[in-house]
């Protein structure tokens, strides 16, 4: 689930009282020997299939018809002496990938989701969006619905190229050039970089409550400091650094995952009162999707220790590179989104490209469920220029705060 990370390091001690990370491991593998055991016998009661299935009920809320494919990334990048998998094998892998009906001519917006999630999540922003471009979104490699390679990167680089690689890999299959480019928290980070590395391709970067700008040595709080030193402090970061993650605790809990995944789906999305709260039944289809993509086969998961030090700082942080940066830029805030906007504003000033920093009443770091029509106005304020390149008025939409 889309977890803030530093939420994540707060909840990592309570998930180690619930089981310990080499009994997940184990029971994920005997969950794969006896996969064809009928789902309700199984300790972990989930498959791809389970997953593409939740997918397809969840996005029957969404009233735009959309196309869904599997889009063949190949064994590697071309040249690379590593596959994605580290594998002597030639077996392609995919990107799962939805497609939603637009207007001849619409400008695309390609959306990538956060640590976590899969695509699934902007279910409540598809149909809004698809009136103004051609929304594609995707599940990164490892996540979702699509390929689950094993993850055994073992540097920053190697894991971040294993992302913004996969991603070009997808873009050349699906001959996409010229498009806006949005990236939520992790999926953020993910987007800043690809854009770092291939502007060319990208018209418009809108970054939501991106992950990785802050960096430990020049930020890190007097608190943390203390709270690292304590005993408690020194378990999160062991559990960090031996990529422990919440999808193991669900793994572990096999049959009782499910519920798990529910009670926290409910608790969390139900956060801010602004008359835009979930259904029951979208609560009930986004638990039951949110638990196969997590359940499922650990991969782009194990990522997170190469890319983040505990407490959420960035190994490489994007404020570095603000002078390298070539795509006009929009970041998106919920006014109470964990992720501090202030990464944002010192890096807007070593930038050469137009950037603009919004943020949104009433919403978290789920912006874009937690206040969907005012995120959808930041969206459409952002790619203005796309949309209706006629029309000068640069007013920011009633209630969207500019800093």
């Amino acid at each position: 689930m889309s977890i803030g990370l530093r939420r994540l390091s707060n909840s990592l001690v309570k998930m180690a009282e619930q089981i310990n990370s080499s009994a997940a491991d184990n029971t994920a593998a005997g969950a794969k020997r006896w996969s064809f055991w009928p789902s309700s016998l199984r300790w972990i009661p989930t498959s791809t299939d389970h997953i593409i299935a939740a997918e397809k009920r969840l996005l029957s809320l969404v009233r735009t018809p959309y196309t869904q494919e599997q889009v063949n990334i190949g064994s590697g990048p071309p040249g690379s002496k590593v596959r994605w998998f580290r594998s002597v094998s030639n077996e392609p892998r995919f990107i799962n990938t939805v497609t939603f009906d637009s207007k001849e001519g619409s400008p695309t917006l390609v959306m990538v989701h956060g640590y976590g999630a899969s695509q699934g999540f902007f279910f409540r922003n598809f149909a809004a969006l698809a009136k103004h471009f051609k929304v594609i979104a995707i599940d990164q490699l490892g996540w979702g619905g699509s390929s689950r390679p094993d993850f055994t990167c073992k540097s920053t680089e190697e894991t971040e190229n294993w992302f913004i690689d996969s991603f070009e890999e997808w873009r050349k299959a699906k001959n996409l050039s010229n498009f806006i480019l949005l990236g939520h928290s992790f999926g953020g980070y993910v987007a800043a970089k690809y854009a770092l590395k291939h502007p060319e391709h990208v018209q418009q970067l809108i970054l939501v409550g991106p992950a990785g700008f802050t960096s430990q040595t020049e930020h890190m709080s007097e608190r943390m400091t203390q709270f690292r030193a304590t005993w408690k402090g020194a378990v999160l970061n062991h559990l960090w650094e031996s990529n422990f993650t919440p999808m193991k605790v669900i793994r572990g809990l096999g049959p009782w995952g499910p519920d798990l995944v529910r009670k926290y789906t409910n608790a969390r999305f139900t956060a801010y009162s602004n008359g835009d709260d979930l259904t029951e039944e979208s609560s009930r289809l986004l638990s039951d999707y949110v638990y196969h993509t997590l359940a499922a086969k650990p991969s782009g998961e194990l990522c997170l220790k190469y890319i983040f030090s505990f407490g959420a700082f960035a190994k490489s942080p994007l404020l570095y590179r603000a002078p390298d940066w070539k795509v006009p830029t929009a970041f998106i805030y919920g006014h109470e989104d964990w992720m501090n906007y202030q990464g944002a504003q010192q890096a807007r000033k070593n930038m050469k490209v137009p950037c603009e920093i919004i943020r949104v009443p009433q919403a978290g770091h789920f912006v874009f469920m937690e206040n969907t029509s005012a995120f959808h106005s930041a969206v459409l304020y952002a790619c203005r220029r796309f949309i209706s390149p006629e029309n000068t008025n640069d007013s920011l939409p009633e209630g969207l705060v500019s800093v």
